[in-house]
């Protein structure tokens, strides 16, 4: 008798220490853990309830508690705890719990380290090295504030003649018979027939050989009106020798280049008649379009510096020579007007041109490369390098800009990492993932 009590009491003994050891942690779960989030399709589709309901197989919806839905997940990954699955596919639909798709496939796990923190956009470290990201500390550098500004080559306009004789005649020879070549000063185009010269010197003739006062004067007359058609002072001498001539050669008024010729063999023309026109391309011009907000830092005189599109190695210099006085309303830009030696006829008609006007002194400031900045048109941000692939959108204060550096007066501190190469394709994919956030729903049980 003695046994059997003993051996009820070690049996009791023994349950309790396994209720105490092995149930302890399991204790009767709270009324708020039994709380009903919501009801989950039966079958493990995407589809759920705020409401008890049935499928169209007449099964009842399951119940998802709220100490299912809020138990943390683990993760074995180092990634941190699973926040929410997402569809294997990409579509936006979401789930607290594992589960499958239509197609049998597993949700994928999103964990914590694969959220970026709000306000930072986070890429795989692969795909940043794929598309040659590159970033550079913001550092302390001189920077002019300068306008930078696009321009043309163009034919300096003071330097520009016309070759339109002042008689009517015919073209007899032609010695220059093509545009673009150079002529100098003086040197023959076309040699002309006019009745008005032949005349004028048979009456100089005449004039000389009857001799006395009256007939002295009435040589000079003739004489005088041969040079106001324009007629040369060596071509009047030769007259004046009596050496009479039946054509006379037009000659070139400055050193150049023939821009436009229209004089043909045989070609009769009229006083006026441009036969040739002729450009001095020793000096010539740039014009630059600069926007309205850069004119009242520019001077006549100011220093330019210029590169050209055709000629990366070489650089020239000029001086602003003229500013228009009115501004076009489809760009905002004025007209300015730089004069630029050109001996070496390097600079040629149409070439276009990048313009740099410096406007202030240099001075020590925190710069970045301009690459760095994007620019909506109201705003400028850059992309702050954080580490593991993390950047953060800062919006900043640019300054003065010079050398492919801008200055930074407000938003980012020295020593600071940005992206200076394929920023565009981060700020893309970031305003990708936000319009897609916008369509995605809210995880269950997510707070709004």
């Amino acid at each position: 008798m003695m046994r059997n009590i003993i051996a009820l009491g070690f049996v009791a003994i023994l349950a309790g220490g396994i209720y105490w050891f092995g149930f302890r942690d399991h204790e009767a779960p709270t009324p708020e853990a039994r709380k009903v989030l919501y009801y989950k399709d039966p079958m493990g589709g995407s589809d759920t309830s705020p409401v008890p309901k049935k499928d169209s197989m007449g099964m009842d919806y399951l119940p998802v508690y709220a100490a299912e839905a809020q138990k943390p997940a683990a993760s074995d990954t180092g990634k941190g705890k699973v926040l929410y699955y997402r569809n294997p596919m990409g579509l936006s639909d979401t789930s607290p719990t594992p589960k499958k798709d239509s197609m049998g496939m597993d949700y994928i796990p999103v964990y914590e380290k694969d959220v970026a923190s709000p306000g930072t956009v986070q890429i795989d470290t692969g795909r940043l090295q794929r598309a040659g990201v590159r970033t550079e500390a913001a550092m302390s550098r001189q920077v002019a504030s300068e306008i930078q500004a696009a321009g043309v080559v163009a034919l300096d306009e003071s330097r520009y003649a016309v070759v339109a004789p002042r008689m009517e005649g015919w073209i007899e020879r032609v010695h220059v018979g093509a545009s673009g070549l150079a002529v100098q000063a003086g040197a023959p185009l076309v040699d002309v027939y006019s009745p008005e010269l032949v005349q004028l010197q048979d009456e100089y003739r005449l004039a000389k050989s009857a001799g006395g006062e009256t007939a002295n004067a009435l040589a000079e007359g003739s004489l005088t009106r041969l040079r106001n058609l324009g007629i040369s002072a060596a071509q009047i001498r030769d007259i004046a020798g009596g050496n009479a001539r039946r054509s006379l050669t037009v000659s070139a008024p400055i050193s150049g280049i023939v821009v436009k010729k229209s004089a043909v063999l045989g070609q009769r023309f009229m006083p006026g008649d441009q036969l040739y026109e002729i450009a001095d391309m020793s000096q010539v011009w740039i014009v630059a379009k600069v926007f309205e907000h850069d004119l009242p830092a520019l001077k006549i005189g100011s220093t330019v510096g210029i590169s050209v599109t055709a000629l990366p190695d070489r650089r020239f210099n000029g001086k602003v020579s003229f500013i228009a006085p009115q501004i076009s309303p489809e760009t905002r830009t004025a007209d300015v007007r730089i004069s630029v030696v050109n001996t070496d006829g390097a600079l040629r008609a149409d070439m276009f041109a990048a313009v740099t006007i410096p406007t202030s002194e240099a001075r020590a400031e925190i710069a970045i490369p301009t690459s760095a900045i994007i620019d909506s048109g109201t705003r400028q941000v850059v992309l702050v390098a954080k580490g593991d692939g993390r950047f953060e959108p800062r919006q900043v204060t640019p300054g003065a800009r010079s050398a492919g550096y801008t200055a930074i007066r407000e938003g980012l501190k020295e020593g600071e990492d940005v992206v200076v190469e394929a920023a565009f394709l981060i700020d893309a994919e970031s305003n990708l993932r936000a319009a897609l956030q916008s369509f995605a729903p809210q995880p269950a049980g997510a707070k709004p």
